[in-house]
C-alpha cells in the first residue's frame, strides 16, 4: 500500500510543472482574447450606430439604402452575413441556411471563452492541491522556507486560474448577447426580403 501511495504522490507531483505551463499559456491566450474582444466591441459599436436604425425601419424601399450603408472594409461576422443575405436572391431556405451557418460560426467564436471559463479554475485548483502537499510536508518537518515557497505556488496558481476564468466569463457573456441580437437582426431582415419577394 505504501508503494502505491508513493507512486500516486510521485505522479501527482510530476503534474505540477505541466499544469503551470498550461496555466501560463492560457493566461497569454486570455490576454490576446481581451485585445480581440476590445477590437470586436469597437467594431460592433460603430456598426450598431451606423445600421441599427436602418434595420429597425427596413422596408422594400429602404433595402438599397441599407445595402449601400454597409462598411466596405469591415469583415465582422455580422456584416459578412448581412452582406450575403442582402446581395442574394431572397428565399426562405437560403435564409435559414445562412442563419444556421452564422450560429455555427458564432458558437465557434465563443468556444475559446467557454474553454477559458472552465479550464482556468480546474487548472488553478489542480496546481493548488499539488503544491499544498509539499507545503504541508514542509510544515510538519519545520522547513518554513520550503513551505513558504510552496504556498506561493498555491496562491499563484489559484489567482492565475481565476483571472483566466474571469476573462472567459466576461467575454462569453458579452459575445452571447451580441450574437443573439445579430441572429435576431439577420432573421428579421431575411423575413422582410422574403416577404417583399412574395
Amino acid at each position: 500500500m505504501e508503494f502505491i501511495s508513493k507512486v500516486l504522490f510521485w505522479v501527482a507531483n510530476s503534474l505540477l510543472i505541466p499544469d503551470i505551463i498550461i496555466l501560463l499559456i492560457l493566461l497569454g491566450r486570455s490576454l490576446m482574447l481581451l485585445g480581440s474582444f476590445y477590437n470586436q466591441y469597437m467594431t460592433k459599436r460603430k456598426n450598431d450606430n451606423l445600421l441599427l436604425d436602418k434595420i429597425k425601419t427596413i422596408s422594400s424601399g429602404t433595402i438599397d439604402d441599407l445595402r449601400n450603408s454597409l462598411p466596405v472594409h469591415d469583415n465582422s461576422l455580422f456584416i459578412k452575413y448581412l452582406r450575403d443575405i442582402l446581395n442574394t436572391s431572397p428565399s426562405e431556405a437560403y435564409s435559414d441556411f445562412m442563419l444556421s451557418n452564422f450560429e455555427n460560426e458564432a458558437d465557434k467564436d465563443v468556444s475559446l471563452s467557454k474553454m477559458l471559463t472552465k479550464m482556468g479554475p480546474i487548472l488553478g485548483l489542480v496546481g493548488t492541491l499539488i503544491a499544498m502537499s509539499p507545503a504541508l510536508v514542509g510544515l510538519s518537518t519545520g522547513d518554513i522556507g520550503g513551505m513558504a515557497y510552496n504556498m506561493q505556488v498555491v496562491f499563484a496558481t489559484t489567482v492565475v486560474g481565476l483571472v483566466i476564468s474571469s476573462v472567459g466569463i466576461i467575454t462569453l457573456q458579452f459575445k452571447q448577447r451580441w450574437y443573439a441580437r445579430d441572429v435576431n437582426n439577420l432573421d428579421y431582415i431575411s423575413r422582410v426580403l422574403v416577404g417583399n419577394k412574395l
